[in-house]
């Protein structure tokens, strides 16, 4: 009986297997009656979610206005100026905020100069010190253009070479190639550091298909005449290389310490031959604070020094340890004095400057700086920046718009053929009470005088709803004849519209304002119904879960009196067929007990 028990409950988790009651169903039933509050306040959390995020946009809105309002709110905004140069190729100008206004002539006599120490002309040791170049490979020639291996073309022979050939096998190259085709030969003179080509005919070099540099490296150029020598001294500086095997005539040492030194106005820069290039000695030159820019003119073969300013001024240096400036000619150069600046203004006398740029301390004009660019007289005047103000304005007006649209959109209620629907701050009086508000500050007429109002500088109600219309050009006039009066519109400190409006902007975005304390109300209302929700689903499962115990525990009985049932219905059913043949067993009874009884009296007998 218990193992029959025991089988029948493990399934009894399933629907009315004993019962025949599809209780499952129940439960859902009652659980999804339970669950009709939860989609209610999943609705209004959504709801209030909307409400927040519009509140957010606000407020992002309300926060730009009130950056508006800062820049409009200071005095010195509107004291902005701008300049223009009547010539401007010989003056540009730039005036700070409050440089008086008005027209000034500017005559520029002579550009001021930058100085120039122009070194003495450096030479680079030949590619060879003899005219036998039969030891001489072309990778190790200190052409200044390393020779790549390849072909060239002498009067349309095809030479081919690599960079492990000597220049001498290059020369016999060319002479056999050339045997037949106007025989040309190839020479070296040390003593100029030049290759020359030399034939009894015209010589032609090169060709579209030559893929070695040979002969641009070697500068042989086509001239149609029977000798072509090259056009400069072959050998280079290699300014890469370590100083001290640069190719240099006078080669370059630090004193034999690694530790060579030379000072440039006073400031001391370091090299050590063996390891530093001639660039990197270069570049710290310029990175130091010498004040001047280092550099090499491949062109006319020296070092120059400039000065990083301009103006009649010289520059000093010395060798310290070593010879790098003797070495690179600087010291042995000359001095290219630089100039001053000569100018004048509104026909006064001449006055000079170190510098092409001029400020107040030299103009006289406070926060006036004018930059000569050449010889000539040019008109510079300077005068409100009224645009950048109206610019100002403008971004001002459309930024209130945006706010007053958003608003509107979002408490308007739209009606269609299928009924009407709210917006998400309908009826939010916290909303109506930002727009109201920020209608009444921006139509008030804070001060007294020309300009008294918005609506005097073009600013209006469009009459429809609560933005503003602007007209450009009632604000360009009303900046360009009573800037003043528009300024004190915006700044006055106690009734100015920056300052009212800006006061109002700054309480209602703060932290304990207005839509902070909405904000935090909404998505207080938000957290409680989540919490809500959360209660009633736990509450819902545990409601699911008990109806499930009882109706197992219903199952269980069930099926234990089903078992007992079958236990009972074969117990009569056995005894029902013991009944029908129990006579038979009498008899046989009987006969053994009088069997017995004969038998036990007999005994007694």
């Amino acid at each position: 009986m218990s193992a029959v028990s025991s089988s029948s409950t493990n399934s009894l988790a399933m629907s009315g297997l004993a019962s025949g009651i599809n209780w499952t169903a129940i439960i859902d039933d009652m659980a999804a009656a339970e669950e009709a509050p939860e989609t209610q306040m999943e609705s209004e959390q959504s709801t209030l979610q909307s409400q927040n995020s519009a509140y957010k946009t606000i407020g992002t809105d309300l926060t730009t206005l009130n950056d508006d309002l800062t820049t409009l709110k200071d005095p010195s905004f509107f004291l902005t100026r701008t300049t223009a140069s009547s010539l401007s190729d010989v003056a540009s100008a730039t005036a700070a905020t409050g440089t008086p206004v008005g027209t000034y002539s500017f005559t520029v006599s002579k550009l001021a100069t930058d100085a120039v120490q122009q070194g003495a002309t450096v030479s680079a040791q030949p590619i060879s010190s003899t005219n036998d170049v039969s030891g001489v490979t072309l990778s190790n020639a200190a052409f200044a253009e390393p020779v790549t291996g390849g072909t060239f073309t002498v009067n349309g022979q095809t030479i081919t070479i690599s960079t492990s050939d000597t220049l001498q096998s290059v020369f016999s190259q060319i002479a056999t190639a050339t045997a037949n085709a106007g025989a040309v030969t190839a020479s070296y003179d040390s003593s100029t550091d030049e290759i020359t080509l030399s034939s009894s005919a015209p010589i032609v070099l090169g060709s579209a298909t030559d893929t070695s540099n040979f002969l641009q490296a070697a500068q042989l150029y086509t001239n149609g005449t029977g000798a072509i020598t090259s056009a400069s001294a072959l050998g280079a500086v290699n300014l890469d290389s370590a100083a001290s095997s640069a190719n240099l005539t006078t080669a370059i040492n630090d004193g034999g310490s690694g530790k060579g030194a030379f000072d440039i106005n006073g400031v001391t820069i370091n090299f050590d031959a063996s390891t530093d290039s001639i660039n990197s000695i270069l570049q710290d030159i310029n990175d130091s604070g010498a004040g001047v820019t280092a550099t090499y003119d491949g062109v006319n073969h020296r070092f120059d020094l400039t000065n990083n300013t301009t103006g009649n001024m010289g520059m000093s240096m010395k060798d310290v340890s070593g010879n790098f400036l003797a070495a690179t000619g600087l010291s042995t150069g000359k001095l290219q004095a630089g100039s001053n600046l000569q100018y004048g203004i509104n026909g006064g006398g001449t006055l000079t400057s170190d510098s092409n740029t001029i400020d107040a301390s030299n103009v006289g004009l406070t926060g006036l700086s004018i930059t000569a660019l050449s010889t000539g007289t040019t008109n510079i005047s300077v005068s409100a920046d009224t645009s950048t103000i109206s610019s100002a304005i403008s971004t001002f007006v459309n930024d209130y718009n945006t706010v007053q649209k958003y608003i509107a959109s979002q408490t308007a209620t739209t009606t269609t053929s299928s009924g009407t629907t709210p917006g998400t701050l309908t009826g939010d009086m916290d909303a109506e009470n930002i727009e109201t508000s920020l209608r009444q500050l921006v139509t008030a007429s804070p001060i007294s005088g020309v300009v008294q109002n918005l609506s005097d500088i073009g600013i209006a109600s469009n009459g429809t709803d609560n933005t503003l219309a602007l007209s450009s050009d009632t604000l360009n006039q009303a900046l360009s004849s009573n800037l003043s009066q528009v300024s004190q519109l915006f700044t006055d400190s106690t009734s100015g519209l920056a300052t009212t409006l800006g006061s109002y902007l700054t309480d209602t975005t703060s932290s304990s304002g207005v839509l902070a304390t909405k904000e935090q109300n909404l998505t207080t209302q938000y957290n409680t119904l989540a919490t809500s929700i959360t209660n009633l689903q736990t509450k819902i499962t545990n409601d699911e879960n008990e109806m499930q115990n009882q109706f197992v525990t219903m199952e269980d009985a069930i099926n234990k009196i089903n078992v007992s049932k079958e236990y009972l219905t074969a117990y009569f059913d056995s005894n029902s067929s013991s009944t029908t043949s129990a006579p038979v067993s009498q008899n046989s009874s009987s006969s053994s007990s009088s069997d017995s009884s004969d038998s036990t009296g007999s005994t007694s007998s």
